[in-house]
């Protein structure tokens, strides 16, 4: 049944030789479901089960105690975390597989509860109106406190601690998150960022802030193993509002992004239609790919055809599908047979334990059934 696809050709990114173009989306699962945030034996099983994907993105994984929005996240910033990591990546790299951790701030999508009562860090005191998953359930965010030059700072070393960290625990790189609303996407939409100072106003000083998160992760990595990831055209979700200079926005970022030598660049399509909006772009490969001199990696709303048809066009290097490998782990075996996908169960995404986790059979072994 298996014939010639563009999605199962290898590819080389930076000198990782990597099986396949079908990569693992980073995705939330809250399986970290002990007092230290620490991956566990279920985190080991869960990636080792996918780790046929051409790159396993991991979970956005929290820099620091005050990055933290969302319950049972893992962290990557204690040693029992770094260990907890360490057993993943060592587990994934036995089976053949490479893995990235994503490294994650979620700012103001956050709550109180997560930090001792004090207020979530955000780029500005805007409250997004949004809602923070907590021990206690989904509960409305809060004004958050507007960051001082202090702790921006302080967050440019949680990162760079954090990639360091990342290297001890074996990860064959980083993807920074800096889309779907949170710390750095606050930074660079006016929406969220109304700062006077040399992180606002301009569309350079809105995107300070990443950059010089880059500069300092490089320096404790090599360059070449730093995913980024983007969602340029997201808008009324996780309290962003886009506007006229969303876009130049991200194109002054990813024109910059051409400056270093990163192991990929990570786009997402629109997540909810924007077509009503014009000044935002509804075909994100397609406007990025012209721009973006390196590995371009696209996600959100893929099936097989259509990801065969985006590489075989030249718009993307390679695709990362997320919900279709939480229910189907050997994702690219199905692609190459071109059989059925089992059907995703969303009512497990975020509970604790194996079940919609570690559970669902391979091609073969429903095959046995």
């Amino acid at each position: 049944m298996s014939t010639k696809q563009a999605l199962l050709e290898p590819i080389q990114v930076a000198d990782l030789e990597l099986s396949n173009r079908v990569w693992m989306a980073p995705m939330t699962r809250s399986r970290a479901d002990n007092p230290g945030n620490v991956p566990t034996e279920l985190h080991v099983d869960y990636y080792t089960q996918r780790a046929s994907a051409g790159l396993i993105i991991t979970e956005g994984s929290q820099v620091s105690a005050k990055a933290v929005g969302y319950v049972n996240t893992p962290g990557i910033y204690t040693e029992e975390q770094v260990q907890g990591w360490k057993a993943v990546a060592e587990s994934v790299h036995d089976q053949g597989g490479h893995i990235f951790i994503q490294l994650w701030h979620v700012g103001r999508i956050s709550y109180p509860d997560f930090h001792g009562g004090e207020l979530p860090l955000a780029p500005s005191a805007i409250n997004p109106n949004a809602q923070s998953f907590t021990p206690k359930g989904f509960k409305d965010t809060v004004t958050p406190k507007e960051m001082s030059l202090e702790d921006i700072q302080q967050t440019i070393k949680d990162f760079k601690n954090a990639a360091r960290n990342a290297m001890h625990a074996g990860f064959d790189g980083v993807e920074i998150h800096s889309s779907n609303g949170y710390l750095f996407h606050q930074f660079f939409n006016q929406s969220s960022n109304q700062r006077t100072d040399r992180y606002g106003g301009s569309i350079e000083n809105r995107a300070r802030f990443l950059f010089e998160v880059l500069d300092a992760v490089k320096e404790v990595m090599p360059e070449n193993r730093i995913g980024l990831r983007l969602n340029p055209s997201l808008h009324g979700i996780f309290g962003m509002e886009a506007d006229e200079e969303t876009i130049p926005t991200f194109d002054y970022i990813v024109h910059r992004l051409n400056d270093y030598d990163l192991a990929y660049l990570h786009l997402s399509e629109p997540f909810n239609d924007v077509s009503d909006l014009p000044f935002l772009e509804t075909e994100i490969a397609k406007h990025y790919r012209p721009i973006f001199k390196g590995t371009l990696v696209i996600n959100a709303g893929f099936d097989r055809e259509k990801g065969n048809k985006y590489l075989e066009e030249g718009l993307a290097d390679a695709v990362a599908y997320g919900k279709p490998f939480i229910s189907n782990p050997d994702l690219p075996h199905r692609f190459a047979e071109q059989a059925p996908l089992a059907d995703w169960d969303s009512d497990t995404f975020y509970t604790p334990g194996a079940k919609g986790y570690t559970d669902y059979p391979s091609l073969e072994e429903s095959k046995a059934d």
